[in-house]
């Protein structure tokens, strides 16, 4: 065989081969791009690891449902509370990174805990994919009927008077803090009573067994409503919307007790960005949903978006600020 014979047959060989790279290389694309489109394909877990009935069940049940109907797929709420949270975490954190296992969280589990536990099964910020904000919620310290108390400021002439105790949903928790915060920030020393979540503490507060709470807004809204239970001050830096009545703890006479608490969707560490976009643009479309935007505002909590990046970078920038709280408070959950 002739050179050129030989030649040509190795140019057309290469020629065969490379025509074949590329067309592996565009279906490879064309199928990664189908996938990213096509998500979800399967069932949704979010995982909610508090008890049922609390802020972040009830948010990731008004998003879950929407996020179901624009999907086309079933998107299931599982509540997974013990540990401060921490068994629901662990669960996500050991989950695929493929998007269909979320995590539902909020500061008081996610920046706290690091502070709080000696030692966690999981990073709080490298096992998790920030993918977007729900709402900020308000904490709001509320009191049983039976207390005199109108205001702050009579909560604490109050506790000087008698013995006073506060529930909390354990040790550690942004409950207790928040207590422990305005015990400093008033003089007040009423005595914290630490529970296993906020619900059964909330059931105490109501028939007596304890005096205040500094609870969630939506956890205890339709309370306040009944007028079961009496709400002294909101934690946020402005009144509530739907609770207009309910003056900020800091316009109540402590100025500079300001306190925001955001919720907000995690994934597992290596979900691809690309299904973390879609995920954050699905959000935002379903936060200014009219529907949507009743059901916040009913409970108390207001709608709230942000990037990845944005919700990554307060998570960042909160674990440092309640370290400090935390320090100063003592509190340990060991």
């Amino acid at each position: 065989m002739s050179l050129y014979k030989l030649f040509a047959i190795n140019a057309l060989s290469v020629r065969v081969f490379s025509f074949f790279l590329v067309a592996a290389n565009l279906l490879w694309t064309v199928n990664a791009q189908t996938a990213t489109t096509n998500f979800p394909v399967k069932t949704v877990r979010i995982i909610v690891p508090q008890t049922p009935g609390g802020a972040s069940d009830a948010l990731a049940r008004i998003v879950g449902q929407k996020l179901s109907e624009k999907w086309g797929q079933p998107v299931v709420i599982e509540n997974r509370p013990g540990a401060g949270g921490n068994i629901g975490m662990e669960a996500v954190a050991n989950a695929p990174g493929d998007g269909y296992t979320l995590l539902m969280s909020y500061v008081g589990s996610h920046a706290i805990n690091p502070s709080i536990y000696s030692k966690l099964p999981f990073d709080p910020e490298a096992d998790f994919v920030a993918v977007a904000t729900l709402a900020n919620v308000p904490f709001v310290a509320a009191v049983n009927a039976s207390v005199p108390a109108l205001n702050m400021k009579g909560l604490v002439a109050y506790a000087a008077q008698k013995p006073v105790s506060f529930g909390s949903a354990g040790n550690g928790s942004v409950n207790h803090l928040l207590g422990e915060m305005f015990n400093t920030a008033s003089g007040a020393k009423m005595q914290h009573v630490p529970y296993k979540g906020a619900s059964p503490a909330l059931t105490d507060l109501i028939s007596g067994q304890i005096q205040v709470v500094f609870t969630s807004l939506p956890s205890v809204a339709q309370h306040i409503r009944s007028g079961t239970v009496r709400a002294l001050g909101v934690t946020g830096s402005k009144r509530a919307v739907a609770f207009k009545d309910i003056p900020t703890i800091s316009e109540s006479g402590y100025p500079g007790f300001v306190i925001n608490t955001w919720f907000g969707l995690f994934a597992s560490k290596g979900t691809p960005a690309s299904v973390v976009k879609q995920i954050n643009a699905d959000v935002k479309k379903i936060l200014d949903d009219k529907e949507v935007l009743e059901k916040f505002s009913a409970i108390g909590a207001e709608p709230f978006e942000s990037t990845p990046q944005e919700l990554q970078a307060m998570l960042h920038a909160d674990i440092k600020t309640w370290a400090a709280v935390v320090k100063s408070s003592g509190a340990t959950a060991d």
